[in-house]
């Protein structure tokens, strides 16, 4: 019986040390907690359409990201989508009249917020709101759309 529980213990150690590695690469290629503390700062921007946009989509200037959308509510008053950016402090020159796009990464890939800068010299700053938007383009539609400009040519 002594190979037995030596071959148990062996597996059991086995699955543990697989598990904690699989949470260690998770945490890791996720960035967890990349722009989660003390050191960044909050930028809110209105879209009127986010599309897929979720919590954690990266927020990115010149293809670089400089942080990470924190979250996306719901304006009743103006019936708009409002998201928070999260972005590291070491970016603080962000100008104000930089313009925000939400953007897709590829042709399946995720989307994400695109900061296009301006040529201010005041800067953005904890709390302000970036005032030029451009919403998400949503596949559905651009397809009814075209369709429908197809089928009233027919006619």
């Amino acid at each position: 019986m002594q190979p037995t529980r030596a071959v148990e213990l062996g597996t059991g150690l086995f699955v543990f040390m697989g598990i904690v590695a699989l949470f260690f690469l998770t945490t890791r290629v996720s960035s967890f907690d990349e722009y989660a503390g003390a050191d960044a700062y909050e930028l809110q921007a209105r879209f009127d359409q986010v599309g897929t946009l979720k919590v954690r989509s990266p927020v990115s200037i010149a293809g670089v990201q400089i942080g990470r959308v924190s979250a996306i509510e719901f304006d009743p008053e103006r019936l708009e989508a409002v998201v928070t950016m999260r972005i590291a402090s070491r970016y603080d020159r962000i100008p104000a009249d930089t313009d925000a796009s939400i953007l897709t990464s590829g042709i399946l890939g995720g989307q994400y917020i695109g900061l296009q800068p301006g040529g201010s010299e005041d800067y953005l700053a904890d709390g302000d709101e970036v005032l030029y938007t451009q919403s998400a383009v949503v596949l559905e539609q651009l397809i009814s759309k075209y369709l429908f400009n197809q089928a009233g040519a027919g006619e």
